[in-house]
């Protein structure tokens, strides 16, 4: 292969492994600009929108009524996962509910590999015809798929903040709880849509790299790990940084993997995670805060 065209097909490559961390650490992001706290189950919705979506397309062979099914379930799952577990503490603080995420992200993954079970799963690709070549480049026709879809995503949820009602309510909740819920803003009810929004792009992302990697109940902490690591490279609670971070990581493991080994593509992002807390921990896009004492 001429380096030309290695180049580019990793660039591709990165382009929709990156996509699939953004969407994540979307989900890590719109949480956090709610509450000030991580949500660490966010990798396990990535891990049950593809396995949900998996079950539905064996019964339904059928798979854009199985995705959509499954985002939405998963979505609803986030949902009751804010209401039943968040909502009901009496002194909420990030700490408390950082950790209270760690224990739904642990009881979500035993639930999931109880009702579906350990065994990996798959379907198809969105299309028949499952790679391209274009100008000596091989391209799988799902990379093409994971890219639009999450273009297509973060498009709607740019039209959300900052054109909706809803969206701006969310945003005015982020910024300052107190002055929102002064105004009006029902402030525990912008926690749990953003909940959803987090469980639906979670889904989402799993749904659509389900038929390049397949599905494991085992595979939500490193799911979480990665975007994690997006959302802290691109700037915890800056929506755009979610996307800049998690291209970013994705162009790195896949240029990391090629070059250097593929036996270090995972431990990549332990080294930006790293890095980023040693040089910038404010990430890309994000601001740090100033402090008097």
């Amino acid at each position: 292969m001429q380096t030309g065209s290695a180049a580019l097909q990793l660039l591709v490559a990165g382009i929709g492994t990156g996509s699939i961390y953004a969407l994540i650490a979307l989900g890590f992001n719109v949480v956090f600009k709610s509450t000030g706290a991580m949500n660490f189950a966010q990798g396990e919705w990535v891990v049950m929108g593809g396995m949900i979506s998996a079950l539905l397309f064996a019964s339904f062979s059928n798979i854009g009524i199985a995705c959509v099914a499954a985002v939405l379930i998963v979505m609803m799952v986030g949902i009751l996962s804010e209401r039943l577990v968040i909502w009901p503490l009496r002194r909420p603080n990030t700490l408390l509910i950082t950790l209270v995420s760690i224990g739904l992200a642990i009881f979500t993954r035993s639930l999931v590999m109880m009702i579906l079970g350990k065994k990996p799963v798959g379907y198809p690709a969105f299309s028949q015809t499952a790679t391209l070549t274009v100008g000596g480049i091989t391209i799988q026709t799902q990379t093409l798929w994971i890219i639009g879809l999450t273009l297509a995503f973060l498009v709607i949820m740019h039209f959300f903040f900052e054109r909706s009602i809803i969206g701006k309510a969310l945003r005015a909740a982020a910024a300052d709880r107190d002055a929102a819920a002064i105004v009006g803003v029902k402030v525990e009810t912008t926690v749990m849509l953003s909940f959803a929004i987090a469980a639906f792009a979670g889904a989402l992302a799993g749904a659509i790299i389900t038929p390049l990697t397949l599905s494991s109940y085992d595979q939500g902490a490193m799911f979480g790990f990665k975007g994690f690591s997006a959302a802290m490279l691109g700037g915890v609670g800056s929506l755009p940084g979610a996307v800049i971070g998690g291209l970013a990581l994705g162009l790195l493991e896949a240029f990391g993997s090629f070059y250097i080994s593929s036996d270090f593509k995972d431990a990549i992002a332990f080294a930006v995670l790293l890095l980023i807390l040693f040089v910038r921990p404010s990430g890309f896009l994000g601001r740090a805060d100033v402090v008097k004492v």
